[in-house]
């Protein structure tokens, strides 16, 4: 992940038991096991090791030292020349209540992001596009997407899996209402919305960015904020996968992306703040059985930092 604060851009790097403690790199904040324990947090000593939501540690060290934006990406991403340079907030704008495949915005081929209802790939894929109109909105957070690999769920990689180069063309704005979800490869927050970076520790590895994505929609429209898409600012050379665990892991993104909206937006309030909503959605999803019981604990260590 990489942070923008008063001395611009750093990258930082969350290490985990088996890196060495020697490892290091020009430009680069490396936190090793030892340095994270020692920040100040009372989440960071109850995150499981060698696992996907220890990315928190590396926003926990970003906020406190000042971040005004993180982008959040991993270790198999290869950015673009300028790839930090596209966060305009008045572009082209889809109004469509629901669930939006964005993937067909930007490309032709018949694909979409992981997380994407199944029940609605065929219906959106015979509806034609309708042109967008240019409006300004409050960004609280930006989605760009990845070249040649991008981020599709294991249902496309295990009866397709073609290569996917996305097309250059504006950002897109998606509406309050207007819902598409969105993942940790290249993905940038503002400071404002720091709270909604919150990775779920008990769900499985290909849901946590996804309920993540999900939880944080209904909530950046009450606080007056919208989400983002940008064209590919990266291209993916996707570290080895097994696509059929990959799908086990994608099953609650298959079974419970829709219930995960309805759950949340039958609670956030717009008089709540960012923080208020998010406990109230996680209640929220507790009571539905989408989280375990052990994530408020986390939730509430996370939120402390706000």
């Amino acid at each position: 992940m990489k942070f923008a604060g008063i001395h611009g851009w750093q990258l930082v790097v969350v290490g985990d038991t088996k890196t060495p403690k020697d490892w290091s790199l020009s430009d680069v904040i490396y936190l090793s096991p030892d340095d994270q324990m020692r920040i100040e947090s009372g989440l960071i000593e109850s995150l499981p090791w060698k696992t996907y939501s220890r990315k928190m540690v590396g926003y926990i060290y970003a906020f406190q030292n000042g971040a005004e934006l993180i982008a959040d990406t991993d270790d198999d991403n290869i950015p673009y020349d300028n790839w930090e340079l596209h966060l305009q907030e008045e572009t082209d704008t889809i109004e469509h209540p629901g669930f939006v495949n964005i993937y067909r915005y930007f490309t032709s081929e018949h694909v979409w992001p992981r997380g994407f209802p199944l029940t609605d790939i065929v219906k959106q894929s015979k509806t034609a596009i309708k042109p967008l109109e240019k409006k300004k909105m409050s960004v609280g957070v930006w989605q760009f997407l990845a070249d040649e690999d991008p981020d599709v769920d294991a249902i496309y990689r295990l009866t397709c899996n073609m290569p996917i180069y996305f097309n250059k063309r504006a950002n897109i704005n998606l509406s309050a209402g207007t819902i598409c979800p969105f993942n940790s490869q290249n993905t940038f927050f503002r400071r404002e919305t720091f709270p909604l970076m919150y990775l779920p520790v008990h769900v499985t590895f290909r849901f946590t960015d996804i309920l993540r994505g999900l939880v944080a929609q209904p909530i950046l429209w009450a606080a007056g904020y919208v989400l983002c898409f940008g064209h590919a600012s990266v291209i993916q050379k996707r570290n080895p996968h097994d696509y059929l665990m990959d799908f086990e892991s994608e099953l609650p993104c298959y079974l419970h992306v829709k219930g995960v909206v309805e759950a949340v937006q039958s609670v956030v309030k717009n008089s709540n703040s960012i923080s208020e909503n998010m406990y109230a959605a996680y209640e929220s999803l507790l009571k539905v059985k989408i989280v375990e019981p052990e994530e408020m604990g986390h939730l509430e260590r996370w939120l402390a930092h706000f």
